[in-house]
């Protein structure tokens, strides 16, 4: 018996139990034989019924209902009836009889003998009416089909929970997916470009070489035939990733558009202040564009996740580090969790700050309203930098 699995509900359940029969046995007329070991048989019946509750129906039956069963029908207790109908209810909560996670045949066969013999030892109890009969089977059935009821919603409960769970977790991974489908893509741009300059420099330095440095001629030759390889190689793994994108270039925004980003979020009903620390320097566009995207998102979440009226991006010029803050005054609920069904903006911010090494954090102010910080170390962003034309 897997006395372990016994809850605090059962113990609640056998004290109501036990409460209710003393209070029928020290009112009754006179008392049973040994009254107090019955009381006490039942309520262990009762507080260990879940763990094994085909063996406490059938020592209820055998014991409770036959065994005690008095000579008077008067001496019959309520109580009695209460601990049979206990245990056909936790019979029905705890078999399970149809299902992919059925229990095995033995038990359903055993619990069909139980609930038929439960049955007849009622009704042959000193019933002397037809309305007796139908008595005694309805009170078996009602018990064991309240509990069959009770298991069959908690199975579709926990049948819905799983579905949204899974649902939430392919959403998170599809825009995990997404999100750096679109970080490849901006980077496949800024990296072919960079190495079409290298192949244009390479190009136009062979050409002004004299006539005797066959060498150095052949060495950038290598050179530029390498970039050539170099970029049709990045295109054709990073192709599949553009998907039916429109072609042609689009520019890439950076920081320098950031003016033209928080005019359109005013214009939706956020007041934006803009502040600035430290002296603003020529970022790798890489983590120009990057930056540029946290800060949209972001505010962008604010706008759809929040009732706050203003908001505020602090830009961060520090020696190693560009630290981004971001924050609003609050009101509604916080932006979406990078697991939650409503979005996944934070999964997208975390990525990019990831790439180069750096780290955000979003959560509530304890003064209310709510923050995003990011820092993204300027060291790992000089690898994704484009060479100078």
């Amino acid at each position: 018996m897997r006395l372990w699995r016994i809850k605090r509900v059962d113990l609640v359940v056998a004290v109501v139990f036990l409460t209710i029969a003393l209070v029928e046995e020290l009112t009754a007329p006179h008392r049973l034989p040994f009254w107090w070991l019955r009381l006490g048989f039942a309520a262990v019946l009762v507080v260990v019924r879940r763990p094994a509750p085909l063996a406490t129906l059938l020592l209820d039956v055998a014991v409770v209902q036959v065994l005690w069963l008095p000579s008077e029908v008067d001496d019959y207790r309520v109580w009695q009836a209460f601990c049979l109908f206990i245990g056909l209810h936790t019979v029905g909560r705890e078999i399970i009889l149809v299902g992919p996670d059925r229990d095995p045949l033995w038990r359903r066969l055993l619990t069909a003998a139980m609930l038929v013999t439960t049955m007849a030892v009622l009704v042959g109890q000193r019933t002397t009416m037809t309305s007796d009969v139908f008595a005694s089977a309805g009170y078996t059935a009602a018990a064991w089909l309240s509990g069959l009821l009770l298991q069959i919603q908690a199975r579709r409960s926990a049948e819905r929970t799983a579905a949204l769970a899974a649902a939430q977790a392919l959403r998170a991974d599809q825009a995990l997916a997404d999100e750096r489908a679109r970080i490849a893509r901006e980077l496949h741009d800024m990296v072919a470009h960079s190495v079409t300059v290298m192949v244009l420099q390479a190009a136009a330095v062979r050409r002004r070489l004299d006539p005797r440095q066959e060498a150095e001629r052949d060495l950038l030759s290598g050179v530029e035939q390498a970039g050539r390889d170099a970029v049709t190689e990045l295109r054709r793994t990073l192709g599949l990733l553009r998907g039916a994108e429109p072609a042609g270039t689009v520019p890439q925004r950076g920081l320098a558009d950031l003016d033209e980003l928080l005019d359109q979020i005013r214009e939706a009903g956020l007041a934006v202040g803009l502040s600035t620390e430290g002296e603003p320097r020529p970022l790798p566009a890489s983590l120009d564009l990057s930056a540029y995207r946290i800060i949209q998102e972001a505010l962008t979440n604010v706008l759809k996740h929040s009732a706050a009226r203003q908001a505020t991006v602090t830009m961060a010029y520090e020696p190693d580090d560009l630290r981004l803050t971001i924050t609003d005054s609050g009101g509604g609920r916080p932006p979406a969790s990078d697991t939650s069904g409503g979005g996944h903006g934070l999964v997208g911010m975390r990525e990019r700050a990831a790439m180069f090494g750096g780290r955000l954090v979003a959560g509530p102010e304890p003064g209310g309203g709510y923050r995003v910080s990011a820092t993204l170390p300027l060291a790992r962003a000089h690898v994704f930098a484009e060479v100078p034309r």
